[in-house]
């Protein structure tokens, strides 16, 4: 496994060991051993996977307090541009985002710790989502900001975005509470 540290502390990008052949391929999506040499101290508690369209964009969401999760993104089948938004108050990059391509084919995993706000846009006609959370959904800790904030200027890749009435009424960048502050790491 290989792992790119992006510009935002904390967000990875994971590249699996994959095992193409004749057949296909093989490749461990997680390994609590392989993880774990990897400095990696946390461990998953639920999975989550959607099905979208192309155009559709899901989020920008976060939990707080006791719920706040951590996530292991990836994409089973199609391609999305997946995104972090850095909310830690305090934080250098406070505000900032970075983004990657996931897709069924480059198996990339994308990491977000807790204290970044977690969206997606489908580049494909369809895609399989998946992502692994590091603790429980809780509808009373669940947080969202609008996916086209003016302040964060998200490039989210589609000139047709498909969003949910929920995800219409989410809070501007501007307006989210102070839940996270930024703890540099040793």
């Amino acid at each position: 496994m290989k792992i790119k540290k992006t510009e935002l502390e904390g967000v990875l990008i994971i590249e699996p060991d994959v095992f193409p052949d004749d057949r296909g391929f093989f490749f461990e999506s997680h390994s609590i051993k392989k993880y774990s040499d990897n400095g990696f101290d946390f461990k998953f508690v639920q999975d989550n996977i959607s099905k979208s369209v192309k155009g559709t964009i899901r989020g920008l969401h976060y939990q707080v307090g006791d719920f706040a999760q951590g996530k292991l993104c990836q994409v089973i089948s199609g391609k999305v541009y997946d995104v972090a938004v850095d909310i830690r108050f305090g934080s250098p990059t406070f505000g900032k985002y970075t983004g990657v391509e996931l897709s069924g084919d480059n198996h990339l995993q994308f990491w977000l710790p807790p204290g970044f706000a977690h969206g997606f846009s489908v580049l494909s006609d369809e895609a399989i989502f998946m992502y692994k959370c590091t603790n429980y959904y809780s509808k009373k800790d669940e947080r969202a900001i609008i996916f086209n904030d003016a302040d964060l200027n998200i490039d989210w890749k589609t000139n047709t975005p498909i969003v949910s009435p929920k995800d219409l009424l989410a809070t501007k960048f501007k307006d989210i509470e102070k839940d996270y502050t930024y703890n540099q790491t040793p």
